[in-house]
C-alpha cells in the first residue's frame, strides 16, 4: 500500500499514540451516546447524533469541491447506512442495559463474524486460525453470559447483551460493504453520506419515536458527533503512517476507557467475568485476525 512520502519520517510509536487518543475520544463519545440514551432514548441520541455528524461534515466536504457521489457509491452508501444504522440503535438501546466495558467487550466479535460472512458473500477462504479464534471468542461470550448468570442479571440486562450481539453481526456486514464503499469513495465521502442516509431514515420515524432535544442538549449532541469525526481523521492519520498489525492491539484499549469511563461517569463495576471473556474474546480476534485486514470496530459499531 502506497503511503504518503512522510510515513517514513514517522516512528511507529507516535503512529500507536495518535490511534490511542482516537480510541480514547471513540470512547468519550460512547460514554456521550448512552446518557443521552438514557434520558432521552436510544432512537432520540442516534438520531440527533447523525443530524450533527452532517452539519459537521458538510461544510468541510463542499469546502473542499467534492462532487456528489456516483451513482453506484451512493447505492453502497444508501445499503450500508440502512445496516449501520441498525446496528447503531441496537448498540445504544442495549448499552443502556449492560455496563459499558460489556457492551464494548462483545462488539469486538464483529471482525470475527466479518471474516465468515466474507466467505459467504465474497467468497474469500476460511483460515484455520479463523476458526480457531472465533471457538476461543465464543468462549468469552460464554463467559460473560456466565457472569450474568452469577449475578443473576435482569431479562433487561440479558436483552442488552443479546441486542448488543445482534448489532455486532449487523456490523459485521457493513464491514463487508466498507470494503467496496473505499473502492469508490474516500473516507470523508462515506463518513458524510452515511449519515446522511441513518438522518433520513431516522427523521421518517422521528414523529412516534424521536423526541426534539433541549438547547441544553446541543453541546452533548454536538460533542458526540465532533469527537466521533475527531477520532475518524486521527486514526485515519495513524493507519496511513503504520502497518495494521502494528496499530490492531490498540483499537483493544477501547476496552480499557469503557471501563474507566463507566465507573466515572455512570458508577459501573467491572466484574470478573466480564474481563476474563473480554480477554478471551480479544485473544481469538487477535488469532483469527492475524494476517487480515478486516477493520476492528472503534466501539460505536457502526456509522
Amino acid at each position: 500500500m502506497n503511503r504518503p512520502a512522510t510515513a517514513s519520517a514517522i516512528a511507529p510509536a507516535t503512529a500507536f499514540a495518535v490511534a490511542a487518543v482516537g480510541i480514547a475520544s471513540y470512547s468519550a463519545m460512547d460514554a456521550l451516546m448512552k446518557g443521552m440514551a438514557i434520558s432521552h432514548g436510544a432512537y432520540s441520541a442516534v438520531l440527533w447524533r447523525s443530524v450533527a455528524g452532517v452539519v459537521v461534515l458538510a461544510p468541510v466536504f463542499v469546502a473542499r469541491g467534492k462532487a456528489l457521489p456516483s451513482r453506484e457509491a451512493m447505492i453502497l452508501h444508501v445499503a450500508r447506512g440502512t445496516i449501520a444504522g441498525a446496528s447503531v440503535l441496537l448498540f445504544f438501546w442495549g448499552l443502556v442495559r449492560v455496563t459499558m466495558a460489556q457492551g464494548v467487550a462483545l462488539t469486538f466479535l464483529a471482525p470475527l463474524i466479518a471474516l465468515f460472512l466474507a466467505a459467504v458473500v465474497l467468497g474469500e477462504t476460511i483460515a484455520k486460525g479463523a476458526i480457531l479464534g472465533s471457538l476461543v471468542a465464543s468462549s468469552g461470550v460464554l463467559a460473560i453470559a456466565a457472569g450474568q448468570v452469577q449475578a443473576q442479571a435482569s431479562t433487561d440486562t440479558v436483552l442488552g447483551s443479546v441486542a448488543i450481539v445482534a448489532a455486532s453481526i449487523l456490523y459485521a456486514g457493513s464491514l463487508i460493504l466498507l470494503r467496496r464503499q473505499a473502492q469508490v469513495a474516500e473516507p470523508l465521502e462515506v463518513a458524510l453520506f452515511t449519515s446522511v442516509v441513518l438522518s433520513v431514515l431516522l427523521l421518517i420515524g422521528a414523529p412516534w419515536f424521536a423526541a426534539v432535544p433541549s438547547v441544553a442538549r446541543m453541546p452533548e449532541i454536538f460533542g458526540a458527533a465532533a469527537l466521533g469525526s475527531m477520532s475518524a481523521v486521527l486514526l485515519a492519520w495513524a493507519y496511513g503512517r503504520a502497518e495494521a498489525q502494528v496499530l490492531a492491539p490498540v483499537e483493544y484499549t477501547a476496552f480499557v476507557w469503557s471501563a474507566i469511563l463507566g465507573w466515572l461517569v455512570f458508577d459501573e463495576r467491572v466484574s470478573a467475568w466480564t474481563v476474563g471473556g473480554a480477554l478471551l474474546i480479544i485473544a481469538g480476534s487477535l488469532v483469527a485476525l492475524r494476517g487480515k485486514t478486516v477493520p476492528i470496530p472503534h466501539t460505536e459499531a457502526a456509522a
